[in-house]
């Protein structure tokens, strides 16, 4: 019987490497789900550095105005005219390298009836992309109990707040939204992260402030609210994933942050005490801007993957290395339940 030359489809041009063009796929795969998993990648500041160990991010005050009496000098301290404008830095430092990785056996590869490497990439995509989200939150969460580097105002704690109903959902909206104004917080891009039952509990309501039918900004047939009070609602598990944590505050160096000190204990880490985000089943949310907490990014999502030959098998690893911290405080707002 004469040899047979089959086509490859994980081959370039027929000719080298025949898993060339599945790795390729396999890595496209944990992109797009790592993209279309995260919430948190656009709401708040984002900086990337080609190499170091951390990013500065320059913080500035405000300027204050008055009435200039005539024949007075400006430029004399005495008079009072000119604004000392406050100056303070944070600095946000690069965590560990995050991964999360899978092993495919050659053999139960050419066994099995279904491609599973979509199926893994979604997965590892997946996980990455949770763990970023809780850490940002994890950081959001601090910054609504920080004090800002250069005096003023601090973040916000909206307490007591019922967060089971459609009317308590939109007051507790509102009350962020005030307190925001009260800080000279930015109009543009605020935003709410709310859990799922929340953010449906709202869509459900037959409330005018949200149900378009009734001149709101709520779609019934699409399910989706764009606003309460000027700011954007996002729904996340991720968000039920922080509230379920409870208190870690013992656990101040968990997640592998390098110095990110962001709970100002002393230790370093995101976790502290979650436990106040739930009361009586009843659970709370975090807004903001997207000046409240930032990230500095030394790997992007990056994906290495190896055929090993003594364990006839390929290691699939995704992975990312960056590090969050909190900004601007008083640009954080956390809502506790009742």
């Amino acid at each position: 019987m004469s040899n047979t030359s089959p086509s490859r489809l994980g081959q370039i041009n027929a000719t080298g490497d025949s898993n060339a063009l599945f790795l390729k796929v396999f890595s496209g795969e944990i992109l797009t789900t790592f993209e279309e998993q995260n919430i948190m990648k656009d709401l708040h500041m984002v900086r990337t550095i080609q190499n170091g160990k951390s990013a500065q991010f320059p913080i500035t005050g405000i300027a204050d105005a008055q009435y200039h009496t005539v024949g007075e000098d400006i430029v004399d301290g005495s008079n009072n005219y000119l604004s000392a404008i406050k100056h303070a830095e944070r600095i946000i430092s690069i965590d560990d390298v995050l991964i999360s990785s899978t092993f495919i056996a050659n053999i139960d590869e050419l066994k099995n009836h279904y491609d599973v490497r979509s199926i893994y990439a979604k997965e590892l995509g997946k996980s990455l992309a949770k763990r970023f989200d809780i850490a940002t939150m994890k950081t959001l969460f601090a910054a609504a109990g920080g004090t800002s580097p250069i005096g003023g105002n601090g973040g916000t704690t909206v307490s007591g707040a019922t967060t089971t109903t459609a009317q308590g959902l939109i007051d507790s909206l509102y009350a962020v939204a005030r307190s925001l104004d009260e800080k000279d917080a930015s109009d543009e891009g605020r935003f709410a992260i709310l859990t799922p039952s929340q953010y449906y509990t709202l869509l459900s309501s037959d409330n005018a402030a949200i149900n378009r039918d009734f001149g709101g900004v709520g779609n019934i047939a699409t399910g989706k609210i764009a606003q309460v009070a000027g700011i954007n609602l996002f729904k996340s598990n991720h968000l039920d994933d922080v509230i379920g944590l409870g208190d870690l505050s013992a656990d101040a160096t968990g997640d592998g942050s390098q110095s990110n000190d962001v709970f100002g204990t002393g230790g370093s880490g995101y976790n502290g005490d979650f436990s106040g985000l739930e009361s009586g089943g009843a659970k709370g949310f975090l807004a903001g801007t997207r000046e409240a907490i930032g990230t500095v990014k030394l790997l992007d999502l990056a994906t290495e993957s190896e055929y090993q030959i003594q364990r006839q098998g390929t290691l699939f690893v995704a992975k990312y290395a960056m590090g969050h911290g909190v900004l601007r405080p008083e640009c954080a707002v956390k809502v506790l339940p009742a």
